[in-house]
């Protein structure tokens, strides 16, 4: 088992997350459940802003909504003293009406609509990220509609391939994100927002990759965003206020992964940064990181009930729960492996080898090989690293209700998010007219 799980029991035997006894919250909330240990996610906070800081004084860590984003994970973030990088109106909305102040926010996305742009413009954010050429014209067209100025940063594409999963690579040549600064579209985006009245342009913005577990991609992007800043401060007097390197340190999913620490990653970017800009003669800009994932990912837990037992003679074991493809799709698009133990007895050793599949109409293996104790219906089987991209990607795939979220600490349990009701499932739902269920006619009385 990786050392990153937290594999913590209680006198019981029982597993522990943020001093919270699994179980019970198991019998109290339902299952599938997704459990969150707050102090955990504080600490990670914390550690990338000391780290950071401590090499880098003008920095910013803005965490990544798209991970996972609750009102309440805003709030969190907010007395940490953390940014917030958002990518679609759900999630500006989700941060402005925890109170998240818009000043701190980013405004991603590589297609914003019209709905997105007047809502970055009316809450203040404090920077929108413009994707594309096209994307710079109309935002500066909304500008000026709304009498107002857009603080903005240009995504480049560095041209920088990761080794990680194809999926989530995003800095390369051949990607949907950003201007390449190969072949001079970032070069005339620069150009046209320093032309722009109604666009204030403070600096760039790359992202190469997630789950990225060496530090040589971001080294390699540093390298490449200072030689390019010197370029465009040389033949267009650019000046970069902002230089925002993303996001991507990846997790410890299961005991084969060995992910940089954030001390490690902040040595490798911070120094390095320092001296680039040096051998160029630039002024430091205020560097900005949007971790994500490596914030809650290993903070979160799922809990499911094993319903089912089913043993293929001379070939495995299966072990169906109660959820799957709708918690978790991450198996089905990356392939994410993970770890397991028997929730309920996590203090016994693993003594077999299962397949733990979901229980929706799709092959939907959630760990292809679990090596756990022996296992049997009712009881409980915790998931480990599951706190990013699980709830936020979850759907109602065969109309399954999405799981609640619960936020643990110090042995208190809050709830994030409702468990969703079947109700919830058809709110939506509207019946034509034409397909509506006949009402039969009453007769009126004494007819």
């Amino acid at each position: 088992m990786s050392e990153n799980t937290m594999l913590k029991t209680n006198e019981r035997g029982h597993l522990v997350v943020g001093g919270c006894d699994v179980v019970e919250l198991a019998h109290k909330y339902g299952t599938p459940l997704y459990v969150y240990d707050e102090a955990r996610i504080r600490a990670r906070c914390r550690e990338y802003i000391g780290e950071f800081t401590r090499r880098y004084p003008n920095v910013e860590i803005a965490y990544a909504g798209k991970a996972a984003l609750t009102m309440g994970f805003a709030r969190l973030m907010d007395q940490e003293g953390m940014g917030l990088d958002v990518a679609s109106a759900g999630e500006l909305y989700t941060a402005l009406q925890a109170g998240f102040p818009p000043e701190r926010i980013k405004m991603h996305g590589n297609y914003k609509s019209n709905q997105e742009y007047r809502m970055a413009f009316e809450a203040g954010v404090g920077r929108v990220v413009v994707d594309s050429l096209i994307e710079l014209r109309q935002l500066s067209c909304w500008a000026k509609k709304l009498d107002a100025v857009a603080d903005i940063l240009i995504r480049v594409r560095p041209g920088i391939d990761t080794h990680t999963h194809e999926l989530i690579q995003t800095g390369q040549v051949d990607s949907k994100f950003g201007v390449a600064i190969y072949g001079g579209e970032a070069r005339q985006a620069i150009e046209t927002a320093m032309e722009l009245e109604s666009i204030r342009l403070h600096g760039l913005h790359c992202h190469i990759g997630s789950q990225l577990l060496e530090t040589d991609a971001f080294e390699r992007a540093v390298d490449q965003m200072v030689h390019f800043i010197a370029e465009m401060h040389d033949e267009l007097g650019f000046e970069c206020e902002d230089l925002d390197v993303g996001g991507g340190l990846g997790i410890r999913y299961t005991e084969k992964d060995n992910p940089p620490s954030v001390a490690e990653l902040a040595e490798a970017i911070c120094p390095r940064l320092r001296e680039r800009l040096a051998e160029h003669g630039l002024a430091e800009p205020r560097l900005i990181l949007e971790p994500g994932r490596s914030i809650v990912g290993e903070a979160g837990v799922t809990i499911y009930t094993v319903g089912v037992v089913k043993e293929i003679p001379d070939l495995r074991t299966y072990i169906a729960v109660d959820g799957g493809l709708s918690d978790n799709p991450r198996p089905a698009l990356y392939d994410a492996v993970y770890e397991a133990v028997v929730a309920n007895r996590a203090d016994e050793e693993p003594s077999q080898w299962v397949r733990v599949a979901g229980k929706h109409c799709e092959t939907d293996t959630l760990i292809e090989d679990a090596y756990i104790a022996t296992v049997e219906p009712g009881d409980l089987l915790a998931v480990f690293a599951t706190g990013a991209y699980n709830h936020a990607m979850a759907s109602n795939y065969n109309r399954f209700t999405r799981p609640a979220v619960v936020l643990c600490c110090d042995g208190n349990d809050e709830l994030l998010v409702e468990r969703e009701t079947l109700a919830d499932v058809v709110s939506h739902d509207v019946v034509p007219r034409h397909l509506a269920v006949p009402q039969t006619e009453e007769c009126e009385v004494g007819e």
